[in-house]
């Protein structure tokens, strides 16, 4: 799927897939917007996937960078498969985007 975010799998010989996502947004705290006399949005909730299986969940808020990168690890999954990455934010956006492990 062509999302926003920009992800790398790799999975090593132990059978881990490492993890590095770059999600573009403005990530707008209630501060920033306030003196940019914007609405407030940042990323609520990130989700990943690999079939049904979620391997990475987390609740976030305003304090993230913008254009925030994640990197994560986890084990189950084989080279081939997709990882699916989702994101929410303040004003109910969403994005998704996947990627072959590799």
């Amino acid at each position: 799927m062509a999302g926003t975010t920009k992800i790398k799998a790799k999975i090593d010989k132990k059978g881990v897939v490492e993890v590095k996502a770059l999600a573009s947004h403005d990530m707008l705290s209630y501060q920033e917007a306030e003196r940019a006399k914007k609405e407030p949005n940042f990323i609520t909730y990130v989700i990943a996937k690999v079939g049904d299986k979620v391997v990475y969940e987390a609740s976030t808020s305003q304090f993230l960078s913008k254009d925030p990168y994640f990197k994560f690890n986890f084990t189950g999954a084989n080279k081939g498969d997709t990882i699916e990455m989702t994101w929410k934010d303040l004003k109910g956006n969403t994005d998704t985007s996947s990627e072959v492990i590799k």
